[in-house]
C-alpha cells in the first residue's frame, strides 16, 4: 500500500484528492497547513507528498528544502498551486520537486503521479540492495595505500570504529590524508548508503558557519534570498566531517556542543527544531590539548568529539611507505592525463625517501604528478625530482637569502666559529647582543618567511598558521624588517 501524505489548507482539495486516491487504495494522510505537514513528515514515512505551494505556516517550497537533507528517505514531492506560472514550475523543479501539479487537475494526471512515484521508491529500494550485496567492495573512490606499521594498526582501528556510530576524532599534519580516513570510515559503516558531507571551518567566514552548518530560513540574514537545510541536515542518516575543527570559533562550539548532545538543529531564523541523526567525525592539524588549556577550545566539546582518537603519522614517520604512494600516484595520474607510465629511477626514489615532505602525501602528490608531466625522458630521474619539489616550495624558495635548510647550516657554522673565538661577554652583557639573539631573530625571520610564503603573503592565514593575533604578526614584520612580498628590508 503507497501512503501518500496530502497537504493543502483547501479542504475541498484534500476531500477529493483523499477520495480519489484511497479509491485506488492508497492511504491518505491529511494535513491542513505547513506546520501539520512538518510534523507528518517527520514522523511518517510517505512514499509520496503532494503540498500546496501556499499555506498557512511552512509553504510548499520550504518544506520542499527541509526534505533536502534526508536524500533517499526523502519522499518524492509534488507541488501543487492554483497559479500556473513559468516561475512557480521552475522554482519548484529547481529545489527538487518529483512534479508539478496545477489545479483544478485531471484526476488520471495524479493517478499517473503516484505511479511513477512508487516506480521511483523501487528504484531506490534496488539501488540500496545493490550497494548492501557489493558491501565491502563499495570503496570511497581513494584508496589507503600504506604497509608500515602505523598505517596496518590504522587500518585496524579503521575496521574497528566503521562498525559503530562513535564520534572519531582524527588527528594529523596537514596533507597526511584526513579526509581520506574519514570517507574510509564512512564507506565501511552502516551509513554507506548516506551522504558523506565534508565542511572545512577554515574555508567559511566565521560569520557564516552557524548558518552553513545548522541550516538557515529565508530572510533570517541580509543575503538569505532563499532558504538552506544546512550541512547537519544534507548528511542525515549518513556522516558529517567537521574538517579543522580546532578552527572553529569560541562562541560557536557551545552552539556545536548543543546539537551533538540534543540531537537537533534549529535553523536561523526557524521557530522548529529538526532532529538529527549524523555520525560525527572531526579532524584536525591542531592541538586541541592545548587550545583547551590555552581557553581557545571547548573542554566538554573535546571529550565529547575525542570518544575513538585516531592518529594519522606524517609522511617523515612512514618512509618506507614512500615506494607504495609513488607507484599509486603514477598509475592514478598517467590514467587522468593521458600520459605514459614513466617510473622512477632508484636514484629519484632515494632522493624521494631524503626529502623532508612538509605538505605530507598531498605534497608527494603534487610533486608526482607534476614530475610526470615535465619528465622528458622515458623515466623519473633525480632531477625532476628535485624541479618538482623546488615547484612545490615556490620559484624563489631554494634561491631565497635566509630559506630554513640553508639558514640553518650557516647559522650553525656562525655559531661554532663566535664560540671558538671565546666568550661574548658575561652576566652584565646586554640584552639583545651577542648570538644568542642574532639567532632568536633569524629563527623567527625564517618561520614567519615560511608562514608567509605558504598563505600567500595573507597576514591573517600566516597568523593563524603560527598560532599567533595579526597584530603579534605585524608587529614582528616590522621588528625585523620583513617584507610581505618575500623579501627583506634588512637584518
Amino acid at each position: 500500500m503507497t501512503r501518500i501524505l496530502v497537504a493543502d489548507d483547501e479542504p475541498s482539495i484534500r476531500f477529493v484528492l483523499r477520495e480519489a486516491l484511497e479509491g485506488a487504495g492508497h492511504e491518505v494522510v491529511e494535513a491542513a497547513d505547513g506546520n501539520a505537514a512538518r510534523e507528518a513528515l517527520a514522523a511518517q514515512v510517505f512514499d509520496l507528498a503532494l503540498l500546496d505551494i501556499r499555506m498557512p505556516g511552512p509553504s510548499g517550497l520550504e518544506l520542499l528544502d527541509s526534505l533536502r537533507g534526508r536524500g533517499a528517505e526523502a519522499p518524492p514531492i509534488v507541488i501543487m498551486t492554483a497559479q500556473n506560472t513559468f516561475e512557480n514550475a521552475v522554482e519548484a523543479m529547481k529545489r527538487g520537486a518529483f512534479d508539478y501539479l496545477t489545479k483544478p487537475f485531471d484526476l488520471s494526471h495524479v493517478d499517473a503521479l503516484v505511479e511513477k512515484a512508487r516506480a521511483l521508491r523501487r528504484l531506490r529500494g534496488e539501488v540500496s540492495a545493490l550497494r548492501r550485496q557489493v558491501g565491502e567492495s563499495f570503496r570511497s573512490g581513494e584508496p589507503l595505500v600504506g604497509r608500515t606499521p602505523a598505517m596496518l594498526e590504522l587500518f585496524k582501528t579503521i575496521g574497528r570504529v566503521a562498525a559503530s556510530d562513535a564520534a572519531v576524532l582524527i588527528l594529523g599534519e596537514s596533507g597526511t590524508g584526513k579526509e581520506v580516513i574519514a570517507r574510509a570510515i564512512h564507506y565501511h559503516s552502516r551509513r554507506r548508503e548516506g551522504a558523506f558531507v565534508a565542511v572545512n571551518m577554515t574555508a567559511l567566514p566565521s560569520e557564516l558557519i552557524e548558518a552553513e552548518l545548522f541550516g538557515h530560513e529565508r530572510g533570517a540574514f541580509t543575503g538569505a534570498v532563499e532558504a538552506r537545510s544546512g550541512r547537519f541536515r544534507e548528511a542525515q542518516g549518513g556522516t558529517l566531517l567537521l574538517d579543522e575543527i580546532g578552527d572553529l570559533p569560541l562562541a560557536l562550539q557551545a552552539k556545536l556542543l548543543r546539537v551533538l548532545q540534543e540531537r537537533v538543529v534549529s535553523p536561523l531564523g526557524g521557530k522548529q527544531a529538526v532532529p538529527i541523526d549524523v555520525r560525527i567525525i572531526a579532524s584536525t592539524h591542531r592541538d586541541l590539548e592545548e587550545l583547551v588549556r590555552e581557553g581557545r577550545f571547548r573542554e566538554d566539546l573535546y571529550f565529547r568529539l575525542n570518544v575513538v582518537p585516531l592518529r594519522i603519522a606524517p609522511l617523515r614517520e612512514r618512509r618506507a611507505d614512500i615506494p607504495l604512494l609513488v607507484a599509486h600516484f603514477v598509475e592514478r595520474f598517467a590514467d587522468e592525463l593521458g600520459l605514459p607510465r614513466r617510473w622512477p629511477t632508484e636514484a629519484a626514489l632515494e632522493r624521494l625517501r631524503a626529502h623532508a615532505w612538509p605538505g605530507n602525501v598531498r605534497e608527494l602528490e603534487n610533486a608526482i604528478k607534476r614530475a610526470l608531466v615535465l619528465a622528458s625522458g622515458e623515466v623519473i630521474t633525480p632531477e625532476d625530482i628535485e624541479q618538482a619539489t623546488a615547484a612545490e616550495r615556490g620559484p624563489s624558495s631554494s634561491a631565497r637569502p635566509g630559506a630554513p635548510a640553508d639558514w640553518a647550516e650557516q647559522a650553525r657554522r656562525e655559531i661554532a666559529e663566535h664560540f671558538a673565538a671565546g666568550p661574548a661577554g658575561g652576566d652584565d652583557a646586554e640584552d639583545g647582543a651577542g648570538p644568542y639573539w642574532s639567532f632568536v631573530s633569524r629563527l623567527e625571520q625564517s618561520i614567519i618567511r615560511e608562514a608567509l610564503q605558504r598563505s600567500h603573503n595573507n597576514q591573517i592565514q600566516a597568523a593563524r598558521l603560527l598560532g599567533i593575533n595579526r597584530n603579534t604578526l605585524r608587529k614582528k614584520i616590522a621588528e625585523l624588517g620583513l617584507r610581505t612580498d618575500g623579501g627583506d628590508t634588512g637584518s
